[in-house]
């Protein structure tokens, strides 16, 4: 996994976390997910800043914010009250917001689309490619940044067509193409 900051900025980190000074990890109230807050500026964001050690942050993550069942609990792919998935999302010129950090404005039709994505479900399954390697170059999902992953959600907080296939995977299957409004999704189960 890279590092987002250079070598001589490590030792300015954050210890337990891998954050930049100033930034510390915190739980959302309405979404009930981490996001990184800076205690200076006052700025909050969904994506770790700049400069943080992404191999800390994971482990720190994996630590303190990963969901755990309670013991005695059913486990299975419905059982669950959260469960962690990545994505690759292709937007058409129908899609909710038909822009992305790799295009202002995406004109292509949901056809384009899903030949697009068929093509990287194809790759995939063949073993040519892992679904985290591609989004981080072809999703329009800013969580391309982080592989595609969503981090861990829970019914009701995601698109129902998108939350239906999530929701039915086992951990480590993938879906087929998924169309929801925001446009055409792979989602693989991570947890």
């Amino acid at each position: 996994m890279t590092t987002l900051s250079s070598p001589t900025n490590f030792h300015q980190l954050t210890p337990s976390t891998g954050l930049p000074p100033s930034w510390e990890v915190r739980l959302s109230r309405s979404h009930n997910i981490p996001y990184y807050f800076n205690i200076s500026t006052h700025e909050s964001t969904w994506e770790p800043p700049l400069g943080t050690d992404a191999d800390q942050l994971k482990f720190y993550m994996a630590a303190n914010h990963s969901y755990i069942l309670p013991s005695g609990a059913a486990s299975g792919p419905n059982q669950q009250s959260k469960i962690r998935c990545s994505h690759l999302l292709i937007k058409h010129s129908g899609s909710r917001r038909p822009s992305s950090w790799k295009e202002k404005n995406i004109t292509r039709s949901e056809d384009d689309a899903r030949v697009i994505l068929s093509a990287l479900e194809s790759r995939i399954r063949n073993g040519e490619a892992i679904l985290a390697e591609l989004a981080l170059t072809e999703s329009d999902c800013s969580s391309a940044r982080k592989g595609g992953d969503l981090g861990f959600f829970g019914k009701g907080e995601m698109q129902k067509e998108f939350e239906d296939a999530a929701f039915a995977l086992d951990i480590g299957e993938m879906s087929g193409i998924i169309k929801t409004g925001s446009g055409l999704h792979l989602i693989v189960r991570t947890a």
